[in-house]
């Protein structure tokens, strides 16, 4: 692998002159009395913030951190699950030249201990019911703030907040006093860390450019317009809701209607109360509210992982799929708005990227038909990110010689041109030297009546190396204990449907599955659970 080099700042950035503080006062000055933030939580009452509201806001919570000693540079580390909060702290950050580094909540202690050791944060700020997990892990920092609310929007129990914490109703300075800070596309803004599955989670570092790529590229993407209004309930500190729902609405001048995240039960009172025009979810979001009657909505749109005409005519909205990553910012596979798009395909190259797909050896394309590993080709710091904080050679083994990145993701390269997403590389089974992808097994076993969800892992094994393991969660009413007859259909599906080397070795029943990021199923951790099979 060739070394790679740091951001060409020779080039011309396309936001030059500008930044996120930017974006924010342009729309507070064009878009001052129009609602941008409104707050939906689930016992307590409904708030909004016009974006002049929302901008002033910010400037105070901005002028609190600097009044904390918070310096352009400093790492901010943000734990908190949606809310208002996370969103002033996410632009004050910006207009301080501070890096905020949003982590996910569900994360134990020792991976918080890593991640505020690794950025070398000098604060943190997350909500009552982690105060005490932050405090005690994150050891190297100067102070910590909470919340005054817990994550549901309730009022938090006093004594849930640690004895020397701040309130982050303290976070509030007078704008006056803030520095100047030019606007430089640039300049380090935020990190999001990786899962980690298969190694250290690595911390994706954005730049002021990468944020207002994101914001523009999927306003473009997604169709936004000036009423939109954007339904989010995916997690703020993960790119989906960052990038994909919360700047580009932001961009084109739109209202985010933020839930602390998703519930099947409120959702269609808050979307028909907001009258939301636009959502970014989930399968598993969709599955989980097609038992219930749809109303005469507002949605156009819906973003999601593939096209489904069975979402799109069930609900009646229009569908754009999308493929992406944190190190793409925005979607690099996009179905289009206008054309025709196949059904149960990812998307088609976006226009911004270049994309190829490429067999075991890295340089062979595949042919239609074939699946391969994808690769893409944009400018760091712009239209992807800027870099693996701290882990250089991460980085450099990220990319090819030619500079192309290696997302570790697999595809199929239809014949018509469209693209389907398979799997990760390390979601492929080699079944005694046989390639076999999970999603394959999957697409039967999710066909299967009876199963609500499910993942196939690979067991490891003496002889074979691999062998598959279907995990499956039965829909409702569907008992577990005791309940032979589903495993015995999955199966029964699978022999009928694929080779025998792609059956299942066995079928297990499970209440629920571990979650990662974005609801996904942490397919790490069902592997070890498994013990070596004979």
């Amino acid at each position: 692998m060739a070394k790679r080099r740091s951001l060409d700042r020779s080039i011309v950035n396309p936001f030059a002159g500008r930044d996120v503080n930017w974006l924010l006062d342009w729309r507070a000055e064009t878009r001052r009395d129009h609602p941008f933030l409104v707050w939906e939580p689930f016992t307590a009452e409904r708030q909004v913030w016009t974006y002049g509201q929302f901008r002033q806001k910010v400037l105070r919570v901005a002028a609190g951190l600097h009044k904390r000693g918070i310096k352009p540079g400093d790492f901010v580390l943000v734990h908190l699950d949606n809310c208002p909060e996370l969103e002033f702290l996410w632009f004050a950050c910006a207009r301080i030249g501070a890096i905020v580094v949003t982590t996910n909540t569900r994360s134990a202690g020792p991976e918080l201990e890593y991640f505020a050791d690794h950025c070398g944060a000098v604060a943190a700020v997350t909500q009552p019911e982690l105060a005490g997990l932050v405090a005690q892990h994150a050891k190297n920092i100067k102070w910590l703030a909470v919340t005054e609310n817990t994550v549901d929007g309730a009022p938090a129990d006093g004594s849930l907040k640690p004895e020397k914490a701040l309130s982050f109703s303290q976070l509030d300075g007078d704008p006056a006093d803030l520095p100047k800070l030019d606007a430089d596309p640039w300049r380090a803004g935020s990190v999001q860390y990786t899962s980690g599955t298969t190694s250290r989670p690595k911390g994706v570092l954005w730049t002021q450019g990468n944020a207002l790529w994101g914001a523009r590229t999927s306003a473009v993407h997604q169709g936004l317009r000036a009423d939109e209004v954007h339904l989010t309930m995916m997690p703020a500190f993960h790119t989906n809701a960052r990038t994909y729902s919360i700047l580009p609405t932001m961009w084109v001048g739109g209202t985010v209607v933020l839930q602390p995240r998703f519930s099947a039960s409120r959702f269609w009172d808050v979307a028909m109360r907001n009258k939301a025009t636009w959502m970014s979810t989930l399968p598993f979001f969709a599955k989980a509210v097609m038992d219930q009657e749809v109303p005469k909505h507002h949605f156009r749109t819906w973003g999601f992982a593939i096209v489904t005409d069975a979402i799109k005519n069930h609900f009646g909205v229009d569908i754009v799929s999308w493929w992406g990553m944190t190190e793409t910012v925005s979607q690099g596979l996009i179905t289009d708005l206008v054309s025709p798009n196949q059904d149960m395909t990812t998307g088609r190259p976006a226009p911004e990227y270049g994309v190829k797909i490429v067999r075991d050896d890295g340089v062979t394309p595949v042919e239609p038909g074939e699946i391969g590993h994808l690769r893409f080709l944009g400018v760091p710091g712009v239209s992807i990110f800027a870099e693996y904080l701290n882990n250089p050679q991460a980085t450099a083994d990220s990319f090819d010689e030619q500079g192309w990145f290696l997302t570790g993701d697999r595809v199929r390269l239809e014949h018509e041109g469209s693209i389907t997403f398979s799997d990760r590389d390390k979601d492929m089974l080699k079944v005694g030297g046989e390639n076999v992808a999970a999603s394959e097994i999957e697409a039967v076993i999710a066909l299967v009546p009876g199963v609500y969800e499910c993942a196939v892992v690979a067991q490891k094994h003496r002889m074979l190396d691999e062998v598959p393991v279907a995990f499956v969660r039965p829909a409702d009413g569907v008992k577990i204990k005791g309940n032979n007859e589903l495993p015995a259909a999955v199966l029964d599906a699978c022999r009928k449907n694929l080779a025998n080397f792609k059956v299942p070795r066995q079928v297990l029943l499970v209440e629920d599955f571990p979650r990662s990021t974005l609801e996904k199923i942490s397919k790490n951790e069902l592997r070890k659970t498994l013990p070596v099979a004979d």
